[in-house]
């Protein structure tokens, strides 16, 4: 009875943060700022459902208070007026630039040059490119129009209306997390700490959490990747290549998932030929939209800056700048997350790499993601933690799969997952973002 109360008040508690002022909390009617004293009494609640959470009774609390505490973190982004376009990030530099339909549209716009998702939200406006504007609106069009594919289906959900389709690409991302919250259930069945911890070091990653909050590409196209890979362990290749095509059209580097179909054997005989042409239905949706865009809009087709490098180039650069920010700033400096990010991205590549298992679809997504970590060029690598996190995304879930039978698990988890530390940042989850 005890352990059960216990939990009603914790996911209480996850369900009814408040986001304002400070960021109190509101429980029960009761309004706590983080500076009371009441404090050490809702981190013994914490405590106690920590000790409760993972018996028969109450074992999926933890996964309700997590999607709790990432719902909550979400509406809090919501503003009547403009809706969710807040979590887009228009930029005030773009907006004298912006699609004329985005600029008869009342939405959030922040001081400078905004982020990405503001070229992504206004190609779900022109899904087939073909508004002339778009050449002026969009920083690198050729490189922003072959990420076509959630701009489609933003457009869908929101029926072509502009209003709706702006509303639905801000919070398609959500969308994919939850979806995908529910599909991570598949590799880490609740039950025990170690198959929560992995359920929400995927989650709750920054790279993920990063995708959600600006409205990027990189969380859905993770989506497809896994339900691909699902498809793939289920014995369902051909369904796998389908998936995989789809997700090429989200972001390009996702295609390299389609090592997945390189199941053992593939090069036999009478396996090879099927293994080939499923890798043509995997590849050959992006060859055919890169093809309209080029020769059927003429948009020119940028490499996208210097997203690529010599190997391990940006790597080392990425961990010189990181050294030194810290020396010269100490913790406080945000390089700190760059160091989180850097220490779990080569603890899961090592750990791939010493424990090889090619029989695993994930562990083969894994490995050529960490071939891809290596030429990454410093457009990728800048920024605290920068983007890395986010185009690596399938390495974490990789990682995290793979470890989850790991004799020594909680050292290699720990160290492979530090990036939460920074997504926990991101959605401002209260009484921890303070400290991290």
């Amino acid at each position: 009875m005890l352990a059960d109360v216990t939990c009603a008040v914790l996911v209480s508690v996850a369900l009814y943060v408040g986001t304002t002022g400070g960021f109190t909390i509101e429980l029960l009617g009761v309004r706590l700022a983080s500076h009371d004293p009441w404090r050490p009494l809702l981190m013994a609640l914490v405590i106690g459902f920590a000790r409760v959470a993972t018996t028969h009774s109450t074992k999926w609390l933890f996964h309700v208070a997590a999607v709790g505490i990432f719902v909550q973190a979400i509406g809090a982004h919501y503003q009547p007026s403009v809706g969710f376009t807040d979590l887009i990030s228009f930029g005030e530099q773009f907006q004298d630039r912006a699609l004329p339909s985005l600029r008869a549209l009342p939405h959030q716009v922040v001081g400078g040059s905004g982020y990405d998702g503001q070229f992504y939200a206004q190609l779900a406006l022109a899904p087939l490119l073909r508004d002339p504007a778009l050449r002026v609106a969009l920083d690198d069009a050729g490189y922003r129009a072959r990420r076509i594919l959630f701009g489609w289906t933003a457009w869908a959900m929101g029926l072509g209306q502009p209003w709706w389709v702006i509303q639905a690409y801000a919070l398609q991302n959500a969308i994919a997390w939850l979806l995908l919250a529910w599909l991570l259930l598949r590799w880490f069945p609740s039950g025990s700490s170690r198959a929560f911890a992995l359920w929400a070091g995927c989650l709750f990653a920054d790279g993920l959490i990063a995708s959600v909050r600006s409205a990027l590409v990189d969380g859905p196209s993770l989506l497809l990747v896994a339900v691909a890979v699902a498809a793939v362990e289920g014995g369902r290749p051909w369904v796998a290549s389908v998936w995989l095509g789809l997700t090429g059209l989200g972001r390009e580097t996702s295609a390299l998932a389609s090592v997945a179909l390189l199941r053992p054997g593939w090069w036999r005989r009478r396996e090879a030929p099927k293994v080939i042409a499923q890798g043509v239905v995997a590849l050959l949706p992006l060859a055919v939209w890169l093809a309209y865009v080029r020769w059927g809009i003429g948009f020119e087709m940028s490499p996208g800056g210097s997203n690529f490098a010599w190997p391990l180039s940006g790597y080392v650069r990425k961990w010189t700048v990181t050294v030194s920010a810290l020396a010269e700033s100490g913790y406080s400096s945000y390089a700190r997350f760059s160091l989180f990010a850097l220490v779990s991205l080569t603890v899961q590549s090592a750990y791939l790499v010493a424990r090889p298992r090619w029989a695993s679809a994930w562990w083969r997504v894994g490995a050529v993601h960490i071939l891809l970590m290596m030429v990454l060029g410093w457009a990728v690598w800048e920024a605290d933690p920068g983007a890395s996190t986010r185009v690596l995304l399938p390495l974490t879930i990789a990682f995290n799969v793979c470890v989850r039978d790991e004799p020594r698990f909680w050292p290699w988890f720990i160290l492979g997952n530090l990036t939460i530390l920074h997504g926990l940042e991101i959605l401002r989850v209260p009484w921890i973002w303070r400290y991290l």
